[in-house]
């Protein structure tokens, strides 16, 4: 294993069983006899995850990282007020539908991931893929750009990655 392979390990681990440490504190809460366990705990938690999900190569790039959490508070705020309308205003005219949508990214957990976030966007539920990669999604109105919408946040997930 090259010695920037190993570092990025090692990086993954301590992140990992630190994520898992803090996760272990918020359930379990704040007891100095129950560190030692909860240490060993998310130790073990960290080295199944880097069996089950080893490290990509790939990173979060801190600036865009932010845009990126900017852009999705922004998106929720604007989906809470597109929920208000629809409960105050029920005749709003509306054409759900399906609509397709290419997306750039390999087929890969980055894939999946941006699927997860998409379903968190004011009217749009990914459903799947078809066959030729194209992501499913349930519109509320299709006759929203919903493609172009969703062009601008894969852009904006994309600069968010980065290869290491």
């Amino acid at each position: 294993m090259s010695s920037r392979r190993a570092s990025a390990w090692r990086r993954a681990a301590l992140f990992r069983a630190l994520l898992f440490f803090v996760l272990w504190l918020m359930i379990a809460g704040y007891n100095t006899m129950d560190l030692p366990v909860g240490i060993v705990t998310a130790g073990m938690a960290a080295a199944a995850s880097l069996r089950l999900m080893p490290p990509t190569g790939l990173r979060l790039r801190p600036a865009a990282t932010l845009r990126f959490a900017a852009n999705f508070v922004a998106q929720a705020v604007r989906s809470g007020i597109q929920v208000a309308l629809l409960a105050l205003r029920p005749s709003l005219a509306l054409r759900p539908g399906l609509a397709r949508y290419r997306t750039d990214l390999p087929a890969d957990g980055r894939r999946y991931a941006f699927s997860a976030f998409a379903s968190l966007l004011p009217g749009t539920l990914p459903t799947g893929f078809d066959e030729s990669g194209l992501m499913l999604l349930h519109g509320l109105d299709v006759e929203r750009p919903i493609a172009a919408e969703l062009a601008a946040e894969e852009a904006l997930f994309s600069r968010m990655l980065a290869n290491e």
